[in-house]
């Protein structure tokens, strides 16, 4: 199975690969005419390497894929594969594109399932940003109260260790008073007793002196 297309081997250099043309067989011999012998019958589309060729026999000296050399017709080589061998070549590149254009479409639809599930998770996780940024706000409404409630409590805190402190001078002005105030009882009670005890020494002798006045009389 070889391509087609026949080209003139005149464009053909040494060292180039030819292909033995549609003609079923080519006969490798060991020189350039009928006479020498055939080393080997080479079938259509065989490659070939061009060592030299000879325009005046016709003939040019070959050598195959595996290392057999010999001399064959030059008309009957052609700078392309054969007509056969290239449209397997297309047939074969064709199955590989068709696989490739296969594998492109399996692709593209599992692309398009996983773009689909980004979306989704996009999507989600545009609803979980809104509702932290929800939270977020809430927090921040909240620290700003909790701040103002705390300067407030440190503000009550001042006002109850004032309150404290004049507490506990007013106990101690208290305890100041009691104080006085006992003493001033002590002194008063002492006082009346003292003047008790004066007017008892007084008054039997103011009576005594009032007895004897009337006696005397």
């Amino acid at each position: 199975m070889v391509p087609v297309m026949l080209m003139a081997l005149a464009t053909a250099a040494a060292g180039d690969r030819v292909y033995v043309t549609d003609k079923a067989e080519l006969i490798m011999r060991t020189g350039q005419s009928l006479e020498y012998k055939i080393v080997r019958v080479l079938t259509s589309g065989t490659a070939l390497e061009v060592l030299e060729e000879n325009p005046d026999s016709g003939y040019s000296r070959v050598r195959t894929m595996s290392g057999t050399e010999g001399w064959v017709l030059s008309r009957y080589l052609q700078t392309e594969p054969i007509a056969e061998q290239r449209l397997a070549d297309a047939e074969k590149e064709l199955a590989q594109v068709k696989a490739e254009r296969d594998e492109l479409r399996s692709a593209k639809k599992s692309v398009g399932g996983e773009n689909t599930k980004l979306t989704r998770d996009l999507r989600q996780a545009n609803d979980e940003n809104e509702r932290l940024s929800q939270e977020l706000e809430r927090i921040k409404r909240t620290s700003s109260n909790v701040l103002a409630v705390d300067e407030e409590n440190q503000s009550l805190k001042e006002s109850v260790r004032r309150l404290e402190g004049e507490l506990q001078l007013l106990q101690q002005e208290n305890g100041v008073l009691k104080d006085h105030t006992a003493r001033d009882w002590f002194m008063v009670g002492a006082g009346v007793i003292l003047l008790g005890m004066v007017i008892g020494l007084i008054i039997p002798k103011i009576s005594w002196r009032k007895k004897s006045s009337w006696g005397s009389l």
